[in-house]
């Protein structure tokens, strides 16, 4: 161990180089992040890790000389190729961003002009910051930065809007537009969310080549730590707007020294199904809310006294390896992360509870499914795999009555429902219950939790009236939350906090089925976590049967009992969990298994410290 502190003033070397950078908010003087501590070289990739909320997207826009609106730069140096972008005037930033520092979107769909060409906005991108080249120069550039990312470079293509692109098609020209100018250094902000395994894994090998080929460092801004182990060289772990530990890739993901990041480890899914998967219990506080010393203390299982006095300082461990912790000494750092074997899932009585035969569905004038066939039993959780576009919504929708032009049946226990909700009985709409993606949207804002959750009782339970704000509590307390989250609106809740109430709502209908579309692919680790927990235990309590759609391989080896795997509007495979997984028969469910991004194979080895 080395008991130095932090390094001192940056030196002229590195492409990126942060000291004690310090964001407060403007309205009274609260500290949004501080301490913040980064050097990247050309060539190189930081991971940048942590709960939303962290300061991670924040950390990423001061190398653009940006922050946040009612934020501003009380402190620190931020230094790109030796100069400080704090005391750049605004032309210099303008040359800065895009030209030397530039920028790949999480979500290319709004960040795409959607009144322009692909081939019009690479060339504008290119006129404003490489200067007046002739046009056919800068027409071979855009061709050139289309091909650098698997696009094709054809008239057609150029002349297509970001619409018509699928979202990995936008998400490799945002990639093209960012690289297109040659950048020392990129900003990659959650680059990869939402997008499947397979479009994922196409998007990061693109920008480690992208990088590597031109020497360009890159921060890499995730909350996905096994993206961040299979593409960074070094990671650095943020907790309320402080890095807490720092170091070489192999160091952090075998030996972390830090509580926070042991836990952030702990809620990874396990591809091979080694391990079950654990949430952190509590919450980050919030900007002018944090406690006096660590701020993790209050969810720590290691804290001492000393930890609610005094922030920890940075201590250096092994080379480069930097931890803030009083205990690093003291964590444990040999052994498996959890026991192996996965939760004991409770077993399904094989009575089928729902079903699909002979399912087509077309959307306008395309057929997206084929002679789909699935049944789910009772306390059976179902996964629902495959790229984006593979159809696994649309079965979704078609088994909730929200999509009606299919042909087949679907059926509950043995009743066959009819294709639209609004045409189907009170029992049957009241079995089905649906949780979307984005819980944020289907949630109304201008009602509370609790009214929410009311009106669900008011529909399915009309008699609950005299006891309904008891029954509202016990809702909650079923999802673990707080009885005070019923006075609340939708965006005074994190975003794991919604979805708790999304699935709140949805068991107040005392329902069969939970059909469950994506419901973690934005959530932290952490948070993801937290909510299998939940769904098993819920599983456990009430015999709930679940359809899971995901893209999440790993994931679902920790919730699912079996699952089927969809590609262009067919299933081509269905088994139990471990067989899929293990001896997988289609050549696709192969494909999406060694696409799937694990810690352990980016580390080359099984299983990871603890």
């Amino acid at each position: 161990m080395t008991t130095s502190t932090e390094p001192g003033p940056p030196a002229s070397t590195g492409a990126v180089q942060v000291r004690n950078l310090r964001i407060e908010l403007v309205r009274d003087g609260t500290d949004v992040v501080d301490g913040i501590v980064i050097d990247v070289v050309a060539g190189e990739v930081l991971g940048l890790v942590g709960e939303s909320g962290s300061g991670k997207t924040t950390v990423g826009m001061a190398l653009m000389g940006y922050t946040r609106p009612g934020g501003h730069v009380v402190g620190g140096d931020v230094l790109i190729d030796g100069h400080d972008v704090r005391k750049m005037a605004s032309g210099e930033l303008r040359r800065l961003r895009g030209g030397t520092v530039a920028y790949i979107p999480q979500d290319p769909g709004t960040a795409l002009n959607p009144a322009l060409r692909i081939g019009r906005q690479l060339s504008e991108m290119l006129e404003a910051h490489m200067g007046s080249t002739g046009e056919q120069e800068r027409d071979a550039r855009v061709r050139e930065a289309l091909e650098e990312v698997a696009l094709p470079a054809t008239d057609d293509f150029l002349k297509r809007y970001s619409h018509q692109l699928s979202g990995g098609q936008q998400q490799r020209v945002a990639i093209a537009m960012a690289f297109a100018c040659r950048p020392h250094v990129i900003v990659c902000d959650e680059p990869t969310t939402g997008l499947d395994v397979t479009t994922q894994a196409r998007v990061l090998q693109t920008i480690r080549e992208l990088c590597q080929d031109h020497q360009v460092a890159a921060l890499y801004v995730s909350h996905d730590l096994a993206v961040v182990a299979e593409l960074a060289d070094k990671v650095a772990v943020m907790y309320a707007g402080r890095i807490v530990e720092r170091g070489p890739r192999e160091v952090m993901f075998s030996q972390p020294r830090h509580p926070y990041t042991r836990r952030l480890l702990r809620a990874v899914p396990d591809l091979e199904g080694k391990r079950p998967i654990e949430g952190i219990p509590g919450h980050a506080p919030l900007p002018g809310h944090r406690p006096q010393g660590c701020f993790f203390e209050p969810r720590c299982l290691h804290a001492v006294a000393r930890c609610r006095e005094t922030f920890p300082e940075a201590v250096q461990y092994e080379p480069g390896h930097w931890v803030c912790c009083y205990r690093a000494d003291d964590t444990p750092k040999d052994g498996p992360v959890l026991a192996s074997g996965r939760g004991e899932a409770p077993a399904s009585s094989g009575e089928v509870v729902l079903s699909a035969e002979k399912l087509d569905a077309r959307y306008l004038r395309r057929q997206t499914l084929f002679d789909i066939n699935l049944a789910v039993a009772r306390n059976e959780c179902l996964a629902l795999v495959g790229e984006s576009g593979s159809g696994k919504t649309t079965l979704a929708r078609c088994i909730s009555g929200l999509h009606h032009t299919y042909t087949g049946t679907v059926k509950l226990g043995e009743a066959a429902l009819a294709q639209r909700a609004r045409q189907r009985s009170a029992e049957a709409r009241q079995r089905i219950q649906y949780i979307f993606q984005n819980p944020y949207a289907s949630l109304n804002p201008r009602r509370t939790i609790g009214q929410t959750i009311a009106r669900q009782l008011a529909l399915f339970d009309p008699g609950s009236g005299r006891d309904r704000g008891a029954r509202v509590e016990q809702c909650l307390e079923r999802v673990a939350l707080s009885a005070r989250a019923a006075d609340r609106y939708p965006d005074q809740l994190s975003g794991g906090e919604r979805q708790r109430v999304a699935i709140a709502r949805a068991l107040a209908a005392e329902p069969w089925v939970l059909v469950c579309d994506e419901i973690t692919s934005a959530l932290d680790v952490s948070v993801q976590a937290a909510i299998v927990e939940l769904l098993a235990e819920l599983r456990k309590q009430t015999g709930l049967s679940i359809l899971f759609i995901t893209h999440n391989l790993a994931l679902i080896r920790t919730i699912a009992d079996r699952v089927s795997v969809m590609t262009g509007g067919r299933i081509v495979e269905t088994g139990r969990i471990n067989e899929v997984f293990e001896a997988p028969k289609a050549d696709y469910t192969r494909q999406l298994l060694a696409n799937t991004p694990t810690i352990e194979a980016a580390l080359g080895h099984n299983g990871h410290g603890a």
